[in-house]
Parts: structure tokens; sequence; C-alpha cells
């Protein structure tokens, strides 16, 4: 029965996961916790852990659940259902890529995800910040917000310096370093 929960849970994601992983989050933890699969303080802390290791997001989390529900068998499960419906839609734009991308009205519709895709990122980074990041109920935090401050300044300082800044590599390397020395410490 777990298996095909993951199945048909990780099919929505990958079906409707539109704009890359970040876009994915919100529906990935609305299917996460509504199975009851990982509480809200797992899923943050499996979502950095998933932004910091190789491969794409949604294919670590979909891996992680997956072995955490149903073993060996639900990592498979949960990872080729995330994967399946992407695998299939590019083979079918492949062999239509032509035609379909003249068409104005698919222009029209990629054009208009666009900004709500930035949109949908935003809204992630804010509600992730407010649920368990830097503002609480209480109080604003000071370490994470020193650090957000912090790399940010470093991020957009250093596309000022050199032509387009550190790399996501760098970057991902600086906030691990920085979060040990502040956390760790």
């Amino acid at each position: 029965m777990i298996l095909l929960e993951l199945l048909i849970g990780f099919l929505k994601v990958g079906c409707f996961a539109y704009g890359g992983a970040y876009a994915a989050i919100p529906l990935i933890r609305d299917i996460v916790l509504s199975y009851g699969w990982l509480d809200e303080e797992m899923l943050t802390y499996m979502i950095a852990v998933s932004e910091s290791t190789p491969g794409p997001i949604m294919v670590n989390l979909a891996t992680y659940v997956g072995s955490s529900q149903a073993g060996l068998a639900g990592a498979l499960t949960a990872t080729l259902a995330v994967v399946l419906p992407s695998f299939i839609i590019i083979l079918l734009v492949t062999a239509m890529l032509k035609t379909v991308l003249k068409n104005q009205y698919v222009q029209a519709v990629l054009r208009g995800l666009k900004p709500g895709m930035i949109g949908i990122i935003l809204a992630t980074g804010i509600a992730m910040i407010c649920r368990n990041g830097i503002v609480t109920e209480e109080t604003v935090r000071l370490r994470p917000l020193f650090l957000t401050i912090t790399l940010g300044a470093v991020y957009f300082g250093s596309r000022k310096i050199r032509k387009g800044g550190l790399s996501p590599i760098q970057l991902i390397c600086l906030a691990a370093a920085a979060g040990i020395a502040v956390y760790g410490l």
C-alpha cells in the first residue's frame, strides 16, 4: 500500500512541478505532509540536504522520502514516479519540437509561466523563512538573519566585482562554511 501511495504522490509532483525544483517545493511539501511521510521540521531539513547533495532536489527528496517509508523499493518507486512524467514529456517534446516551439500560443504560455514561477519561488523562500528560519512568532532570530544578509551581500558584491559573480557551487560551499562557523562554534 505504501508503494502505491509513494507512486501516486510523487507522480503528482512529477506531473505538476513546472518551473524546476524550487517552484515544486510547495507541491512536494503539501504531498509529503498530507500523507504524513515527514513532519514540517524534518521536511525543511531534507530540503536543505537535498539542495546541498549532488543531483536534482526533487529526485533527492523523492529518494529520501521513499527510502524512509519503504526502504529500497520505496526509494526506487518514488524516484521513478517523480522522474517519469518529465521523461515522457521530454520524449514527446523532442519529437514535436520544431513545430511546437514556433507556435505563438505555446510561446505565449511559456512567457506567462515565467513570472508565475518567480512568484512561487519567492513565496516558498518567504514561507520557509517564516516557518523555520529568521522570523518566528516571538522574535527575529539574529544568527540566521546575519547569515542571510552576509551571504546576500557576498553574492551581489561578487557580481559587481566579477562578471557573473560566484558560481552556485562556490555559494553553496560558502554558505555551508558560514553555517558551520555560526552554528558549529
